[in-house]
């Protein structure tokens, strides 16, 4: 018969046998359950976590109102763009047959929690394209093969493109602000704008030029030559670069395609390479679906950042998102809402990449909230205040 002792011993045993196992289970437990996430959502490529309005704190009732609103401001362009030269003038390159009707995304907190319309649809983007191709100069900073914005481009760039007094005193910055007054032609349409065959309705009178750096022009030639310029920068397609360092890193589609001219094509290092252009103006420009824009926007919500990765640095970005000394609130071929004009009714810090049709991406920092809205009439502010509306108060 065991003593007391010897009984005690065998009980003290077992417990601890017990709890050794207890330790190993919730060892095995604790390392098959992921990690509550920290930090931001980024979603994998492929797929995009959705929300309901009710989880994130939105009111669904009045964010449901927004995208009503945002469905009843279809777009006046034509549907077959039968309309673009007399808008823009001569075509340089391919248009689509057919665009789709108004449809977008709101990405609140980093997850979806509304979608209309199709927005698989891969249509013109226009003069988004503008804040795209900042991105790719972003990278040529990066990579530094642009160490110095103020630098002029004719420094590096040697194509007879900045050989003129004029054009020797742009730099990059004046490209990225559109204050070059750059003096020439791109792929047949001249800086001037003067001319309604060329030009459609976007011609201009004609006017003096002033000092490269004192004025700001909305200007797609200028933009082209920013384009080409960054093609020979990189010895490589812009397209290409965008796609390998942006859109790729970011787990955009490979449905979306920057589309040359038909007569904007050079050659480098005996290679034939496309010149592409900042917009649709003249056809072509960035083909593009709602899903991938709204991965570029997030992209820049972000601050240059995706998961782990700084795709674009922050100096850059932050300087991109200042206005320049000239301009109607613009950045490096952002708009932005300094001074509370351009967005009424938003915060200062928002910013858009704009193109015509409308074709927007509104990034509203303060409220963690990218809105993709496409082929729609009227000012994206009306429809991004009724979103933010939706936000109940305590939940951001």
């Amino acid at each position: 018969m065991k003593t007391e002792i010897e009984r005690a011993r065998a009980m003290a045993f077992r417990g601890l046998a017990l709890c050794f196992c207890a330790s190993v289970f919730l060892w095995m437990y604790v390392a098959a359950v992921p990690a509550a996430q920290s930090g931001p959502y980024f979603p994998p490529a492929g797929a995009w976590a959705k929300k309901t309005p009710a989880e994130l704190g939105l009111d669904p009732a009045r964010l449901a109102e927004a995208v009503t609103y945002a469905q009843s401001r279809e777009s006046n362009r034509e549907m077959d763009f039968s309309d673009q030269e007399r808008i823009f003038g001569s075509l340089l390159g391919s248009v689509p047959t057919k665009r789709a009707k108004t449809n977008g995304l709101v990405i609140y907190k980093g997850y979806v929690v509304a979608e209309f319309g199709d927005t698989t649809w891969v249509d013109p983007t226009y003069s988004v394209a503008k804040s795209m191709m900042a991105s790719v100069a972003g990278i040529a900073v990066r990579d530094g093969k642009v160490t110095n914005l103020d630098e002029p481009v004719g420094a590096t760039v040697k194509d007879g493109g900045y050989d003129s007094p004029r054009n020797a005193q742009v730099t990059w910055k004046m490209h990225l602000q559109q204050e070059t007054e750059w003096e020439g032609t791109m792929f047949g349409k001249k800086d001037d704008f003067v001319g309604a065959e060329a030009f459609g309705g976007g011609e201009r009178k004609p006017r003096e030029l002033m000092r490269p750096g004192t004025h700001y022009e909305y200007n797609d030639v200028r933009i082209n030559r920013l384009g080409l310029s960054l093609l020979r920068t990189f010895k490589k397609p812009v397209p290409e670069v965008f796609r390998d360092e942006i859109m790729d890193p970011i787990g955009a589609s490979n449905a979306w395609k920057w589309v040359p001219y038909h007569n904007s094509y050079v050659v480098i290092d005996g290679r034939k390479m496309p010149s592409v252009s900042g917009g649709t103006r003249w056809g072509g420009g960035v083909w593009i679906n709602s899903w991938d824009m709204a991965r570029f926007g997030y992209l820049w919500l972000r601050g240059g950042k995706w998961g782990d990765k700084q795709i674009l640095p922050p100096a850059f970005v932050k300087a991109a998102r200042t206005p320049s000394a000239h301009g109607p609130d613009y950045g490096y071929l952002w708009w932005l809402n300094t001074q509370g004009k351009q967005y009424p009714g938003l915060p200062a810090n928002v910013f858009a990449a704009v193109g015509a049709g409308s074709n927007t991406i509104t990034v509203s920092p303060d409220h963690d909230l990218v809105v993709v809205w496409r082929w729609h009439q009227g000012n994206q502010a009306e429809f991004v205040k009724r979103v933010i509306a939706a936000i109940k108060p305590g939940t951001m």
